[in-house]
């Protein structure tokens, strides 16, 4: 590498020198991580004893990564910023890894990863290797709240953390091949949420090394002009640096970050001082440099840096091929790490002098912890939204408009660190009255008649889920709280989002500098079975079976049945901590079952009898029903209803769930039920029809260890769909009344030849209600008008 300076530029010679110097440090140790079991500092030649068995990593990423980092620590110097850096490209672990050990925050959260030969070689020894750390930027790595491992979410992670944080600068580098994903694409158009008076600030990097694995990336074959027209029309001033030439680069990039630092500056200072709320043109870096820079320039013949080869390990077989081996130790001897390390193996003073102090530094910043900067809400007692339940089944009211009223107070009480997320369907899932506080949160051009948009709004809606999620998950992870409603079928658009999140929580629980963080909260209504107008595209309730799959302490799955079983679940998921909460939940008119102390109480159960709906009168059942989910517990209650009617003889015990995962035993979930006392409220022997919300099988694997598996009968959603009216859907599927009537009659013992009459009237009351809806376009009076009239107490549990 040519060692001649250059000082032409923001750079005096020394400043220049000692980057440099810096930038070569971190790529020494990125190179050392993936190759390197001994000998870390070359104190003698290398052999092939000294390199791992097996090479795992991704290099080519990682001098742009160096580069940025080093770069940006002048800058916090200099200007005493609050920065946190998002690594798009996280596979670029090795890199960001190096960074944080020559800050020295590595060292002191592992302090068996000293600042020393040792160490060094600890820290090469444990990267990609068993018992070690992962490749990717991972919980793990001080500083990350971005793992990078799947594609496309680290600008919407940046824009997240900058919300609400007014002082703080997210430095987000995009690799250009994520940069293809759909998230990403979308994600430029976060600036468009950005209050610049309130918020921080993200600057975006697109570092362009022209190649994905085998392949060149889209946005470096586009050609200079189309891309800045790009980026000019997302509301980006593009920057622009080009080289492959260190020392200017060195010059280049300085000059480039101190202007986007400025106009960044000017920026907040008009929407601070001056008031000016007109949406700003933010700067945006294009970082143009050669894919595994500072790399080997061939291998076998084979251009490798600035090409696709450079991508992971560009040289392989190492200690088989004593070609490749010297090849290895040319390039680490390159850097000169004689001149970075002293004779303990710690960095020379003028590096670390280079980098910020305490938490100033990107590893160390509170934000990247976020539960070091959590602060719990100020929560309205929910108890004071109760609907005001006379009876069971009255009055019918929607659930989550019920909630809004709470919702809107939480967002009053909590200005500063609670917003609710939604892809345009707020006001459709029934929380409009969350705009009686706040409005949309909205920095581009507004017309006469828009509703409710402001620079200062709470509520984030965009018609993107990915954009939701990912603005949501890093509001969360750098301290604050919110809650993501979306349509029940539509969240699946975020199924791999939530699969990261929850890896990100599950990792995160066995790290112990990692603080947990405020809870996700899905509340997911609209569901499938009442998208009277939508149709088959909209009825799909499988969310809960993805999330299930995931580990247990840290998934939860509620299903109140009502308005203040809601309100209920809602505060104790609002409180939580380091969870994902799935919550789903009707917005259509519908009945309420419980006063607000009985609501309290079941759902601090889980699960219970509803005393007041059953008629086994503390005696042994001969049937119990069980449901779970607004619908499936009203048909429920129906199906019970006739079957009191009609066999009043016959001994019914009606179970409610709320909490889905009380039907695992405690030895598989925080939540579960142990096994006696899950006997003692579905019996050992006796049927139990399962009225249930989703796809019937879940309900399967959460009991199939429980004595009484084999009489569990559950009716559910069974992908059958159209637009058609409310009760001719669940007839669709066969979970209505009638058909719950059926199945009691043709399980339990004896009542199939006792029970002829009422069984062939059940299949008549079907075909009826059928016909009415083809005549009529809406659900028989029998059903529509059917309200609970026996005399019960519901409070009596």
């Amino acid at each position: 590498m040519d060692t001649a300076l250059d000082v032409h530029g923001p750079l005096t010679e020394d400043e220049l020198r000692r980057l440099d110097a810096y930038w070569r440090a971190a790529n020494y140790l990125t190179v050392g991580q993936i190759y390197l079991l001994d000998n870390p500092l070359l104190h003698e030649p290398l052999a092939p004893e000294h390199v791992k068995p097996r090479l795992l990593g991704h290099w080519g990423t990682s001098p742009g990564l160096n580069l940025l980092y080093a770069h940006l620590n002048r800058t916090i110097t200099q200007r005493d910023l609050d920065a946190i850096f998002v690594t798009g490209p996280g596979h670029g672990g090795p890199a960001i890894v190096a960074n944080t050990w020559l800050e020295g925050t590595y060292s002191e959260l592992y302090p068996s990863v000293g600042r020393d030969e040792t160490g060094m070689a600890r820290l090469f020894r444990q990267f990609s290797f068993p018992g070690g750390i992962p490749s990717h930027v991972a919980p793990e790595v001080p500083g990350s709240i971005h793992e990078g491992g799947e594609l496309g979410y680290s600008l919407m992670h940046a824009y997240g953390a900058a919300f609400d944080n007014p002082d703080l600068l997210v430095a987000c580098v995009i690799g250009d091949g994520e940069a293809e994903t759909g998230p990403l694409a979308a994600s430029w158009l976060s600036n468009v949420f950005l209050n610049p008076a309130r918020d921080g600030v993200v600057l975006p990097i697109l570092h362009l090394n022209g190649y994905k694995i085998a392949s060149p990336t889209v946005l470096d074959r586009i050609g200079h002009d189309d891309l800045m027209s790009m980026l000019r029309g997302f509301g980006y001033e593009p920057l622009v640096v080009d080289g492959d030439e260190p020392e200017r680069v060195h010059q280049e990039l300085a000059a480039t970050l101190d202007r986007a630092l400025d106009t960044i500056a000017a920026i907040q200072r008009r929407a601070r001082v001056d008031g000016n709320t007109d949406r700003p043109r933010w700067p945006a870096i294009v970082l143009r440099t050669p894919k595994g820079w500072t790399g080997p320039r061939e291998v076998d013949g084979k251009r490798v840096e600035g090409t696709f080869r450079a991508h992971q390990v560009p040289i392989n077989e190492v200690r088989d091929n004593p070609a490749h081996l010297a090849e290895l130790e040319r390039w680490l001897r390159s850097y000169r790490p004689e001149e970075l390390f002293d004779a303990t193996g710690a960095p020379v003073t003028e590096l670390t002098e280079l980098a910020p102090c305490g938490d100033r530094r990107m590893s160390a910043n509170p934000h990247a912890n976020g539960g070091m900067v959590l602060r719990d809400l100020v929560l309205p007692d929910f108890r004071d939204y109760a609907v005001d339940v006379g009876r069971p089944g009255e009055p019918m009211a929607g659930a989550t408009g019920a909630l809004g009223g709470w919702v809107r107070d939480v967002i009053s009480a909590n200005p500063d660190r609670f917003r609710l997320f939604g892809p345009d369907e707020v006001a459709s899932n029934r929380l409009g009255a969350a705009f009686e506080v706040t409005d949309r949160a909205f920095v581009g051009a507004t017309e006469t008649g828009d509703d409710h948009l402001s620079p200062d709004g709470r509520v984030m809606e965009v018609l993107s889920e990915h954009l939701c999620q990912g603005w949501l998950e890093g509001y969360l992870l750098t301290g604050r709280h919110g809650i993501f409603t979306s349509y029940e079928a539509f969240i699946h658009v975020v199924d791999s989002m939530l699969n990261q999140h929850a890896k990100w929580l599950k990792t995160t629980r066995g790290i112990p500098w990692r603080r947990p963080v405020a809870s996700l909260n899905y509340l997911l209504s609209s569901h499938v079975w009442r998208q009277d107008h939508n149709g088959f595209s909209h009825q799909d309730p499988g969310f809960i079976d993805h999330v299930a799959n995931k580990k247990a302490e840290v998934v939860r799955v509620y299903l109140p049945p009502d308005a203040n079983t809601l309100l209920s679940t809602m505060d104790h998921c609002l409180r939580s901590r380091h969870y994902i909460n799935v919550v789903v939940a009707g917005k259509q008119p519908a009945p309420n079952w419980l006063p607000m102390d009985a609501a309290i109480q079941h759902c601090r159960r889980g699960l219970g009898i509803w005393q007041w709906a059953s008629t086994d009168e503390g005696q042994e059942p001969d049937v119990v029903l069980a449901c779970a989910g607004d619908v499936p517990t009203l048909e429920t209650l129906a199906a019970a209803d006739l079957l009191h009617r009609h066999l009043p003889e016959l001994k019914v015990r009606v179970v409610n769930v709320v909490d889905l995962m009380r039907l695992q035993p405690a030895s598989e979930h925080p939540h579960g039920l142990p096994d006696r006392d899950f006997d003692t409220i579905f019996t050992r022997d006796k049927q139990i029809i399962f009225a249930y919300h989703g796809y019937p099988w879940l309900i399967h694997r959460l009991t199939y260890r429980r004595t009484n598996h084999g009489n569990l009968h559950v009716r559910g959603y069974k992908e059958e769909g159209t637009t058609t009216t409310p009760f001719d859907m669940v007839m669709l599927n066969d979970l209505d009344r009638f058909h719950l009537v059926i199945d009691v009659i043709d399980r339990v013992p004896g009542l199939a030849v006792r029970a002829a009459h009422l069984r062939q009237a059940m299949v008549d009351a079907r075909q009826e209600c059928r016909d009415h809806t083809r005549r009529y376009g809406e659900d028989h009076p029998m059903v529509a008008e059917w309200r609970w009239v026996r005399e019960t107490d519901p409070t009596n549990r």
